[in-house]
């Protein structure tokens, strides 16, 4: 047969450059809307979100002359000396043994120090990373209750998962936070974390679920007859490969999760959201801040789906993902 013939429209090059063209009169649109808008754009400000650079200076508590003995810096009176919190790292004003006057100047040190940004990073990250650890834990758990033949097990399962994806997750926080943490006397951190795997962990003991139901019964059968318990066979047969069916839905569930963790800002967790909180209120630059944000927040989740696309392509590689 010959080759099917392609239209226009279905040319790949093609089509890549209009969606291309089609972004950017989106972008220049919004550039042209926000240039009518009385707003003073400050994106110069937007490094120090990251990294900034604070000087740190070292004023005289008194008059005297300044002097050093075995690495101490002090001020010498003429009836007693004032010890100086220096060291060789800052950059001296005075030299040793100049007199100086009280409220001088003597040092300073420039220090590089991680931006608000970074730092609201790191403890997303930290808070992501926990809660995906124990929303795996409870998911597996839940899925193997539900599918338990002891009823008691179905049914416990059933309720809990019910209510959680029954119910919106920033209630659940609230909840969770002026409840339980109280009773039990919970950091915030812990709340957060806490709050995001019972929420998360629901949704992951069902996805779980159906693909331990969609291994065919029969290996657990076969399993079986060779002397291998239902625990065991549970372990190295159906479960790895209910995962790598999974594995798309539960890279979503994990980008998921890597977003509504900035609804732990509300029980006052400085994350990334909760960071560009106080930026706007310090700054009143919304704009700028939000759209910073929203890049650092895109960043993790492509980070995420580019890594589970690439186990999901190495599981194919080797066998395919049933």
């Amino acid at each position: 047969m010959g080759k099917k013939h392609q239209s226009l429209a279905q040319n790949k090059n093609l089509g890549h450059f209009i969606a291309l063209m089609f972004y950017v009169l989106v972008g220049y649109s919004l550039y042209i809307a926000a240039s009518n808008m009385n707003y003073v754009w400050k994106w110069n400000s937007i490094p120090d979100y990251f990294m900034y650079t604070e000087t740190t200076s070292i004023e005289a508590p008194t008059d005297g002359k300044l002097i050093q003995e075995d690495g101490i810096y002090y001020i010498q009176k003429i009836d007693e000396r004032v010890k100086l919190d220096l060291d060789s790292s800052y950059k001296f004003d005075y030299t040793v043994g100049e007199e100086v006057y009280e409220g001088d100047f003597i040092a300073s040190k420039d220090e590089t120090k991680t931006g608000p940004i970074l730092n609201g990073l790191w403890v997303t990250l930290k808070i992501s990373f926990l809660s995906a650890i124990l929303t795996f834990f409870i998911g597996i758990f839940v899925a193997l209750m539900k599918l338990s033949s002891y009823q008691f097990l179905k049914d416990i399962a059933t309720v809990y998962i019910t209510v959680v994806r029954g119910t919106p997750l920033l209630v659940q926080i609230f909840l969770f936070y002026f409840i339980v943490a109280n009773i039990f006397e919970l950091e915030r951190f812990v709340a957060g974390v806490l709050a995001l795997g019972i929420f998360f962990g629901a949704y992951m003991a069902e996805i779980l679920r159906g693909a331990i139901q969609s291994i065919d019964k029969g290996q657990l059968e076969a399993a079986n007859s060779l002397g291998i318990s239902n625990f065991q066979a549970m372990r190295y047969i159906i479960l790895p490969q209910a995962f790598k069916r999974a594995l798309p839905t539960l890279v979503g569930e994990m980008i998921a999760l890597v977003k509504d963790s900035s609804l732990v800002s509300v029980i006052s967790i400085t994350d990334l959201t909760k960071v560009g909180k106080e930026i706007v209120a310090n700054t009143f630059s919304p704009f700028e801040t939000w759209i910073v944000v929203a890049l650092v927040y895109l960043t993790i989740t492509s980070t995420l789906s580019y890594i589970g696309h690439r186990i999901e392509k190495n599981m194919a590689e080797k066998g395919g993902m049933s």
